[in-house]
Order: C-alpha cells, then sequence, then structure tokens
C-alpha cells in the first residue's frame, strides 16, 4: 500500500469513496441532539460526502428506512445484532447501486459462536457483530472483488474489544482474493491492543488515517458527544484497507452547524484506489 497524494488533492475518477459513520442510535434521551432534530444534517451530511461505501453505526431500523429514503442511489445491508433481523442496533451498509456488483454478503457475530444472531462472549456487555457485502466495481480495471465490511466493537469489554479484532483479521485473511475495507466504531484509541491487533506491521489491513498522516496530532479524537470543541480525545473510529489499495485522502470530518455535530462521533472518510 502506497499513499499516493496528500489529503485533499483531487481524487482520481475510479477511486472508491468510503464513509463510515456512527449515527448515535434513534431512541436515545439526547435532548436537542435528539434524532427527530438531527436525522436531515445526517442524511445532508452523507449527501454532502456522496460516498460509494458507507458503514454506519448505531443505526436502528427506522434509522437506515430514513437514510434509504434520501439516499435512493444505494442499495442497503442490514440485520440487528440482537436477532439478525430487526431488533437492536445494526451496522448497516449503504452501497452505491450503480458502481458495483452484488456477489455475496453476510453477517457475524462478534463471539465464540460467530454464526449464531445474538451471541456474546467474553466480557462483551451487549451482542455484537459485523456486516460485510463482496462487490464487484464496475469502474474499476481490476478483476478483484472488494469485500467491504462494517462493525462495532463493545463498549465496556476489553477483552471482547481484544477478541473482535482478531477475529475480523482471521476473516479478512480468509478473503485473499478481494481487496479489503473495514470501518467501524471500535471503541479502542490507537496504540490499544485491539489497535494493535488489528493492525500490525504483518496485518492485511492498514489504518488508512494514520498512513496518510503521520504525525499524531491533537484534535484527532472522532467522539464529540455533539460538541465540535470536543474533539481531543481518542481516535476509536477507524477506517482499514488491506494492502492492494493506494490511499488517496483520509479524513476526520470536522462537519457542524452552531457548533453541533450531525452525531455524537465525527464521520470519517477515504478515497482509495487500486
Amino acid at each position: 500500500m502506497t499513499v499516493s497524494t496528500l489529503c485533499g488533492a483531487e481524487p482520481t475518477d475510479d477511486a472508491v469513496s468510503v464513509m463510515s459513520f456512527n449515527i448515535r442510535y434513534g431512541t436515545a434521551n439526547d435532548g436537542e441532539n435528539h434524532w427527530s432534530k438531527r436525522k436531515d444534517f445526517v442524511a445532508e451530511t452523507v449527501q454532502e460526502v456522496n460516498p460509494d461505501l458507507l458503514g454506519t453505526q448505531e443505526c436502528l431500523g427506522f434509522q437506515r428506512d430514513f437514510l434509504a429514503e434520501h439516499l435512493p442511489g444505494y442499495t442497503v445491508h442490514a440485520a440487528s445484532r440482537e436477532d439478525g433481523k430487526e431488533k437492536g442496533e445494526m451496522c448497516a451498509i449503504f452501497f452505491r447501486t450503480d458502481r458495483f456488483e452484488k456477489l455475496d454478503v453476510g453477517h457475524f457475530w462478534l463471539s465464540e459462536t460467530p454464526e449464531v444472531p445474538g451471541s456474546k462472549s467474553w466480557d462483551s456487555s451487549l451482542p455484537r457483530m459485523a456486516s460485510w457485502v463482496k462487490l464487484k466495481d464496475k469502474k474499476s480495471a481490476s478483476d478483484r472483488p472488494i469485500v467491504f465490511i462494517n462493525t462495532h466493537f463493545d463498549h465496556r469489554g476489553p477483552e471482547a474489544r481484544y477478541q473482535a479484532a482478531k477475529m475480523i483479521r482471521a476473516k479478512i485473511n480468509q478473503w485473499a482474493d478481494a481487496d479489503v475495507i473495514l470501518t467501524g466504531d471500535f471503541n479502542a484509541d490507537e496504540g490499544s491492543k485491539p489497535y494493535v491487533a488489528m493492525f500490525a506491521e504483518e496485518s492485511p489491513v492498514v489504518d488508512t488515517y494514520r498512513a496518510a498522516h503521520a504525525e499524531k496530532k491533537e484534535s484527532e479524537g472522532t467522539f464529540s458527544g455533539f460538541d465540535i470543541k470536543n474533539i481531543n480525545g481518542a481516535r476509536i473510529d477507524w477506517l482499514g484497507a488491506s494492502r492492494g489499495w493506494d490511499i488517496v485522502e483520509a479524513k476526520i470530518l470536522y462537519i457542524q452547524r452552531d457548533g453541533h455535530t450531525p452525531s455524537d462521533h465525527l464521520p470519517i472518510a477515504a478515497k482509495l484506489t487500486r
């Protein structure tokens, strides 16, 4: 993998634009930041970024449906973490319908029984999962498919996060015939055990943001708590890519209106070529 240009450069025509966005679950008691008051802001944020691939976290069924209505050019792939259907939060994936041909899809749970919906293991406080799609990129000269994985790690269990990172890395190794993109809210900072397990030197994937920005700086926190001034914390949202990709750009998106961010997490994005 190489970083072909720094952030802000014009992407090539065949670049794949990727966005990861924890949209905050829509039934939370968030007062002035309740979903009903910010849902248009969330949709408009996605529309402005205009990604080819979008991974969302904390997405409830009615939020998925709202976004689908406002993003008509996308196909949605989602299932709930509680039962694999409609009960509970989803790691909903949106991919651009006119660009990609769906080859395969699936979900797995971050547990010792990954095929069992709603399962949890280790010290996980809640069922956690990953959703994925295998796609043919109609604009790419490469015959290799793209596997896009989207996930959300547990917010309380350090062992669960570590084991989940190892599980996803092992899954990525199984897709040796594909170029992989990984998005998610990992509830862990750079340098943590899950981060090292995911992105150590021998890993099949790299952290696109750190690859594009070698020097770690302040104001890289991705949990804002709806306040754009609150960005000095941990960078817990990551966007990974397998080593066959070149990174055109990788960004944290400091989008706000009157100091309020569209969610309690900042969205992140990258443009990739191969």
